[in-house]
């Protein structure tokens, strides 16, 4: 539930947008519009209010009914809306359509990320995989912007006889398009080296939704000093450290966390992130288990490493959170025993179905240091098993 919140000088006032259709129900619409919320609160937006609409497919000019479109629109007026935040990707004439309508700021879900990573990013590197991804979903919407891109390349002899200022700024951007990837690609190809001078150390990468704990997993694991916060995309730049569990030594990464919808351009502009998951000899699969709809969520993160071709790698699926876990309905209940009680032990975890899945599971706190000693067990089990195979003669102690 939102509650209404007094305008701030810092914080922007938003709305958001959703639709709710035959694939998504009520229930999923306001799932997804919790965290959108999540993602405008990391943005640096107040969530006012919240608008949906029951819809087979959106409007092709305003995304939603006529009627609802009014109702925000006089909503926006009246409470001194800052931004319009919709769930789903807009087209650029929805987008222009709409901006006149409202006449607010309005933002689309790729466009809220994009802007997180940017203001997340913090190395050379990872602003330029962002500005990249900004130039190429500013591209196809410039119809509904009035820019004056030239001046930064200094106006004068670089417009063609007869452009308009439309044609001009297109063809600046895709200049910039196409320096950003050469620098991106000569980056690459430095990492590629790292990545190669790391020598024959197996490699374990974190992967999971964003915001379910792997840079708190891998402080834990590493005793290092990641940024571990309760934000979204907290991690953007890939941070790897050797670790060693009992006299066995091999390299960790943590990664970008993956989210719903993540737009195609950061995928892409992010690549040479994932490829620390492509080239990762074991994956650990973190999963907030206290999130509702973590199923999703573990569907989502299928879904992306199975586009770059990392679903056939040895995974751990490690339960985080379990300190924080509720459990409504018990699959066993015994009436006799205080459920609070009963289903926050590790042998109760043991018997749940998620304990079954591909037969490596582990249920764990970072943040509370609980049954860490199983995970270690259940990595030293696997890499050791690697390690021995590309060292079959080295006298390891297993």
């Amino acid at each position: 539930m939102i509650e209404i919140k007094p305008r701030t000088s810092e914080r922007e006032r938003a709305v958001l947008i959703g639709i709710v259709n035959r694939w998504q129900d009520e229930e999923k619409s306001a799932e997804y519009l919790d965290e959108l919320e999540f993602l405008a609160d990391t943005a640096g937006a107040d969530s006012i209010k919240r608008f949906t609409q029951k819809l087979d497919t959106p409007h092709p000019k305003t995304f939603l009914g006529t009627g609802k479109m009014e109702e925000i629109q006089s909503y926006i007026k009246s409470e001194d809306i800052d931004v319009a935040i919709f769930d789903d990707e807009l087209t650029p004439s929805q987008l222009k359509s709409i901006e006149q309508m409202f006449k607010c700021k309005v933002l689309d879900r790729t466009n809220l990320i994009l802007d997180i990573f940017a203001a997340r990013a913090e190395t050379s590197y990872a602003r330029t995989q962002v500005e990249l991804a900004q130039y190429e979903y500013l591209l196809p919407r410039l119809t509904r912007m009035w820019t004056h891109l030239e001046r930064q390349k200094g106006g004068i002899g670089m417009r063609g006889p007869g452009e308009t200022q439309i044609e001009t700024d297109r063809r600046i951007i895709q200049q910039k398009i196409s320096l950003l990837k050469k620098k991106l690609e000569k980056i690459d190809k430095q990492m590629a080296t790292q990545r190669g001078n790391r020598g024959s150390l197996v490699r374990v990468a974190l992967v999971g939704y964003t915001n379910v704990g792997k840079s708190t997993l891998m402080n834990r694991m590493a005793k290092s000093e990641v940024l571990a916060e309760n934000k979204l995309f907290a991690t953007l730049d890939t941070t790897v450290r050797k670790v060693v569990i009992g006299n066995l030594p091999f390299l960790l990464s943590d990664t970008v966390g993956f989210i719903r919808k993540l737009p195609t351009q950061l995928v892409e502009s992010f690549k040479s992130t994932l490829d620390e998951v492509r080239e990762a000899d074991v994956l650990l699969h973190v999963v907030d288990i206290s999130h509702s709809n973590f199923m999703e969520h573990i569907e989502s993160v299928n879904k992306t490493i199975g586009e770059i071709d990392g679903q056939e790698k040895p995974t751990i699926m490690v339960f985080n959170k379990i300190d924080l876990y509720k459990h409504e309905e018990p699959e066993v209940i015994d009436p006799e025993e205080d459920l609070e009680e009963r289903y926050f032990t590790i042998d109760d975890w043991k018997r749940t179905w998620m304990a079954k899945m591909d037969g490596n599971a582990v249920f764990i706190s970072a943040e509370k240091k609980q049954n860490m000693d199983a995970l270690r067990e259940s990595i030293y089990r696997i890499v050791s098993g690697i390690h021995a195979e590309r060292f079959p003669f080295e006298n390891f102690l297993y």
